[in-house]
């Protein structure tokens, strides 16, 4: 114990140290990825032919005052100018129907790693163009408003359609979509007996899954939050103990994205992996022949820890407003577009996760997960997803420590 404490002091004072680098390696990570921006265009007006005579000519003078006064009305719409992690045509036509119903325009700005937008929004300083930051993840959000990008929303239709647990506690955050970190296991491998009752506890203490758990690295925000939130519900000491009995049953050093560790069970490298619910729909469709990934949704299945005493830790994706966007108004109208039934339906369905809106319905593939596991309703841990934030420095504390690569 007392070398953790001095590796654990050690470590709070590198933190500090190479806080003002973190913000450089995010940058040079994204250089590397190349990642894409788009731009929405406008919508050109189709003219009318032109009759010659008298008749017909008051016809064409009414039809362009019709025109100019669409035009006007469109101009006077403005625009809002979105930031975000998602690339999801299904996205774009969500954002073309939110202009058709209110005649503004959504200017989409996008990069693959929350970090980077971050920056980029902090870089435009006091001239900011950003009005709206989406990302994955609470803890993402969290280290935004830490940030000070992000300002309180004072909406009554948010509040109504996001329930407060999914809400920064300041309203700085709100949660569009959410996902669960479950467990992927070998359909070949692994027996209903094996499965019957698993927790995120049983797993680091039931000899069955002993150098057989595969899991990314403990850099992942997902890994992040969801030891930050084991800090919230059991407390940093037996929080450590589950970190170091898991990195005890790890079956390989962390390595690739939640599909790789999928892959790694179709290959025999492990039996059971921690993985976002979400990456599962992208294995069950992925019908790409030359992906490497092909054919492993057939020897993988997904199980969610339902059974566990401390319930299924779920993250979001989610949105904020810019502090002082320069469209928010417009902002706060796609805001609550975003959080209104139908298009929780179609938000959440595109990349296999869950709505927030409690009266939106869930895809038929995500509830057919549920329905095999005779799950009526997804037990919850019982925090607020601020919380995720306010813990994520201590989890990475305590994931170094024991290290958890």
């Amino acid at each position: 114990m007392l070398n953790k404490k001095l590796l654990s002091l050690c470590l709070a004072l590198a933190m500090l140290i190479s806080f003002t680098a973190c913000s450089g390696d995010d940058k040079k990570d994204e250089g590397a990825e190349k990642p894409e921006s788009e731009e929405t265009q406008g919508e050109g007006e189709e003219g009318k032919d032109a009759e010659k005579d008298d008749s017909d000519a008051n016809e064409e003078e009414k039809d362009g005052a019709e025109v100019e006064g669409k035009e006007e009305e469109t101009a006077e719409a403005g625009e809002v100018n979105l930031y975000t992690t998602r690339h999801y045509e299904s996205d774009d036509a969500l954002y073309a129907k939110f202009k058709e119903e209110t005649g503004i325009t959504v200017n989409v700005v996008s990069e693959k790693k929350a970090g980077a937008l971050i920056e980029k929004i902090k870089s435009q300083g006091e001239n900011v163009q950003a009005d709206l930051f989406i990302t994955a993840d609470a803890g993402n959000l969290a280290k935004a408003s830490k940030e000070g990008i992000l300002e309180a929303v004072e909406s009554e239709v948010l509040i109504s359609n996001i329930p407060e647990k999914y809400r920064d506690v300041n309203n700085e955050w709100f949660g569009l979509t959410k996902r669960a970190r479950v467990f992927l296991y070998s359909t070949e491998r692994v027996s209903e007996e094996d499965l019957k009752g698993i927790s995120y506890d049983s797993l680091v203490n039931d000899e069955r899954w002993n150098r057989k758990v595969l899991v990314r690295a403990s850099s992942n925000i997902y890994n992040q939050s969801l030891v930050a939130s084991f800090i919230e519900i059991m407390g940093e000491e037996k929080t450590d103990e589950w970190v170091e009995k898991l990195v005890s049953y790890m079956a390989r050093n962390p390595e690739g994205n939640d599909r790789d560790q999928a892959l790694a069970i179709k290959n025999g490298e492990g039996d059971i992996a921690i993985s976002n619910s979400y990456y599962y729909g992208k294995l069950v469709n992925d019908d790409d022949p030359e992906s490497k990934y092909l054919g492993v949704a057939d020897v993988v299945g997904i199980y969610f820890p339902n059974d566990d005493e401390n319930g299924v830790h779920v993250n979001i994706s989610g949105v904020g407003l810019i502090k002082n966007a320069p469209n928010k108004e417009n902002a706060i109208k796609l805001m609550e577009f975003l959080s209104a039934v139908e298009q929780q339906e179609e938000f959440s369905a595109a990349n296999y996760e869950f709505p927030v809106n409690k009266d939106a319905k869930t895809s038929d593939l995500v509830q057919s997960w549920l329905d095999n596991q005779n799950i009526t309703e997804l037990k919850e841990q019982d925090i607020n997803l601020s919380k995720l934030g306010e813990h994520n420095e201590k989890a990475i504390e305590i994931m170094t420590i024991n290290n958890w690569e």
